[in-house]
């Protein structure tokens, strides 16, 4: 039975590590990502979309630290983080090659 407690702890353990790397470095890089995109993409002069982008970047930084400690498996939540930054990241990528504004 002991064996089995140490097991879960250590389960445990690992999981909030994960979720925690998800939470915070994971979710700069996926939010600096989205900044990107967003400012690219958003109505208005350069200088407003920026500020646009930027002020929605805090809110989406909170409600994705929040869901990396809302779903169950940590397995499917690198994946889709990752997936969605990878996402971005082409969006990103041809939206500069296409000559989207700066």
């Amino acid at each position: 039975m002991a064996k089995a407690a140490e097991k879960l702890r250590g389960a445990n353990r690992r999981d909030v590590t994960l979720r925690i790397l998800a939470a915070v470095p994971l979710n700069y890089a996926l939010t600096a990502l989205l900044t990107v995109w967003l400012a690219r993409i958003l109505p208005g002069g350069p200088a407003q979309a920026s500020v646009g982008a930027t002020l929605m970047s805090f809110a989406i930084f909170a409600l994705i630290a929040m869901l990396c400690f809302a779903v169950r498996s940590t397995a499917k939540l690198w994946l889709v983080m990752v997936g969605a930054g990878a996402a971005l990241a082409l969006a990103d990528w041809l939206l500069i090659l296409w000559g989207g504004r700066l």
